[in-house]
């Protein structure tokens, strides 16, 4: 049977380009289409979808708009929405991935563009994988305050995780390595807030996002967290205390030389299909200074970060940390770790920070 589609767009235009590329596709089927979200909002109620179109600027009721009415209703909805390359339009997405829309594709900026074959390509892939996605429940934690957020992952410290044969990280020179695709910026707000500011190690983050978007989410990131987090620029030292988030579009490691440790931006070809790769920055760890490493693998589609991790176990102490299954919004990177064995530990996404924070210590 196919998945049943809603296209919520007020330009009539992109909702007849988006019809001709959802039901081109055999597993799909555009069941309705919407002119505004007050009319998006109206089928919801009523019928029931596998997935949502969703355009983020719009008359009578805009997208921000729609996403909030259903968390506040708990109306479960899979929503995959329209977004810009401005840096307003960056921010709305990230708002509108906060409040639990699972994925984002770039609005073309013309009808010509809609029907460039790249763009319908990576538009049914993201559709697909949106479809197939876990609902998470619940919303993204609020700090109430700095110095609660310390204490609470201060006493972390040695809480014993749910696999508790595991061997702790070893010692000396620690780093944090994260990767997250499908459903992580949402999930990175329950992790990075919640990572107390003595923490004895850089934190190095690999969000799957194109160009033009990890520089809003590393800014919306660093106003909600103890942390300084930045996008990752060439040659940037890397010190404990801050986090790096990886550029769209470029490849990030981590090199060593005079002493320190720097970041490095190559603009490579794509790795398991994604730009940036966590398997290239896990491997350019094997490289460094760090006596261990803390590697965290969270939701997301495919199984970048696997082969990085093996590599870098075969040349130093590493701690793996999964997100467990039903955190997930796409249980496939985490999947990936777990079935080849280099799970050391699975947490829920909530237990996360906790699980971190005791492999690394504070000061």
């Amino acid at each position: 049977m196919k998945k049943k589609i809603l296209i919520i767009d007020d330009s009539a235009l992109m909702r007849r380009v988006l019809c001709d590329i959802i039901n081109s596709d055999d597993r799909f089927e555009v069941t309705d289409i919407a002119h505004n979200g007050e009319e998006g909002l109206a089928l919801i109620g009523s019928k029931s979808y596998d997935a949502v179109v969703m355009d983020m600027v719009m008359p009578k009721m805009d997208g921000i708009t729609v996403l909030k009415k259903l968390q506040a209703d708990r109306k479960r909805v899979r929503v995959l929405v329209f977004s810009s390359e401005t840096t307003e339009g960056a921010n709305i997405t990230m708002e509108a991935l906060e409040l639990g829309a699972i994925d984002f594709v770039h609005k073309p900026e013309s009808i010509m563009g809609a029907h460039n074959e790249a763009f319908a390509k990576d538009f049914i892939n993201r559709l697909s994988e949106v479809v197939a996605s876990r609902i998470v429940t619940g919303s993204v934690p609020k700090l109430q305050s700095t110095q609660r957020a310390v204490q609470t992952a201060a006493n972390a410290v040695g809480t014993p995780g749910r696999m508790t044969n595991a061997p702790r990280a070893a010692g000396g020179r620690k780093a944090i390595a994260i990767a997250a695709s499908t459903g992580g910026p949402r999930a990175l707000q329950s992790v990075i807030p919640f990572l107390p500011k003595e923490i004895q190690a850089p934190v190095l983050v690999v969000q799957h996002m194109p160009a033009g978007f990890t520089a809003s989410l590393a800014e919306r990131l660093n106003q909600q967290s103890q942390l300084h987090v930045v996008e990752a620029a060439e040659a940037m030292e890397v010190v404990a205390g801050t986090v790096y988030i990886a550029p769209g579009g470029k490849h990030m490691h981590v090199v060593e030389k005079r002493g320190g440790h720097f970041i490095h931006l190559t603009d490579g070809p794509h790795r398991e299909g994604v730009k940036p790769s966590a398997n290239f920055m896990y491997e350019s760890l094997a490289e460094c200074g760090y006596d261990s490493v803390v590697c965290v693998v969270m939701t997301g589609m495919g199984a970048d970060g696997s082969e990085g991790i093996k590599n870098l176990k075969s040349v130093k102490p590493v701690y793996t940390i999964t997100q467990e299954q039903s955190t997930c919004a796409v249980y496939g990177m985490p999947k990936a770790a777990v079935t080849n064995g280099l799970s050391d530990e699975v947490e829920p996404l909530e237990n996360l920070a906790s699980a971190i924070t005791k492999q690394v210590g504070v000061k």
